[in-house]
């Protein structure tokens, strides 16, 4: 297994690595995990593949790598990248007892940044045959990343570009409620750590992938349908950029004091559902060439 590089990457300030930090531990519990359609899907783009490599970018805790961990037996190598370093700890404790004969390899870098080591001499390049960004390209650089991703992927990859959006873009009458609370603690727009507000993207990632090399699109959905209890709501939110613990100071406490207030009676026999739908865009270089 390989970390690089060595030194510290420039990337979130100390205050977002900060958040980071307190966030990575509750990210693998709270977060959503893929659909098993979703990791079906990604599998099937390497089924004839004899020893692929996997590219993750924005890998965070290492979710989508452990789901193809064990839908894809042969999966041969990883390289999960991430600009934090607790995500990156995160994920190297939850794959390292997954990985069998699979190499790892932890890349602190942005994802446009990102650049494969150099192979020792007699050793075969590991272009990656699947390139993934899940719920992570729209905090990217997203046409430096797939400019990035034509450079270092095998002539006939597949990049994917997934996410189901969060419990801030949800609609529904207690996802409502509860972005009216936050907003009211925190301001009208939606934060995004210690940066300040969200800025949307100008363009579509459907745009972004057809003034690419990656125009070859395909496009799938999953509904997905969630519980959650009230706790696992909070917990949820003490991981994300809109809500973490830190924006609220020393008024964190009462937030979630209020949040379970607002929560509690729109729980039916204990829980709040959301209706989800899980995106997918399987992108390939026309003709399977760059």
């Amino acid at each position: 297994m390989t970390t690089y590089p060595d030194q510290p990457f420039p990337g979130p300030s100390p205050e977002e690595e900060a958040l980071f930090a307190a966030a990575a531990a509750g990210y693998a519990h709270y977060r959503p995990g893929l659909p098993d359609e979703a990791v079906g899907l990604l599998a099937d783009t390497l089924r004839e593949r004899r020893a692929p490599t996997l590219l993750d970018l924005g890998t965070g805790t290492g979710q989508v790598p452990l789901a193809l961990l064990a839908a894809v037996p042969g999966l041969a190598h990883i390289e999960a990248v991430d600009v934090s370093r607790p995500m990156l700890d995160q994920a190297r404790a939850v794959l390292t007892p997954a990985l069998g004969r699979c190499t790892l390899t932890l890349i602190h870098s942005s994802a446009d940044d990102y650049a494969p080591l150099a192979p020792l001499p007699g050793e075969a390049v590991q272009a990656p045959d699947l390139v993934t960004c899940c719920r992570s390209y729209h905090w990217m650089s997203g046409p430096d990343v797939l400019a990035m991703a034509d450079r270092v992927a095998a002539p006939d990859a597949t990049i994917a570009i997934m996410g189901d959006g969060s419990l801030w873009t949800h609609q529904s009458d207690w996802t409502r409620a509860l972005r009216e609370l936050i907003q009211r603690y925190l301001g009208p727009g939606r934060r995004a750590g210690a940066r300040g507000d969200y800025a949307e993207p100008r363009r579509s990632f459907e745009e972004d992938l057809a003034g690419s090399a990656w125009s070859d699109v395909t496009h799938h959905q999953f509904r997905v349908t969630r519980t959650w209890t009230p706790e696992d709501v909070l917990g949820y939110l003490r991981t994300t950029s809109f809500a973490g613990a830190d924006l609220f100071g020393e008024r964190h406490a009462a937030f979630e004091a209020d949040a379970q207030a607002l929560l509690d009676p729109h729980a039916g026999e204990g829980l709040l559902v959301e209706d989800a739908v899980f995106t997918i865009l399987l992108a390939r270089r026309p003709g399977g060439l760059s």
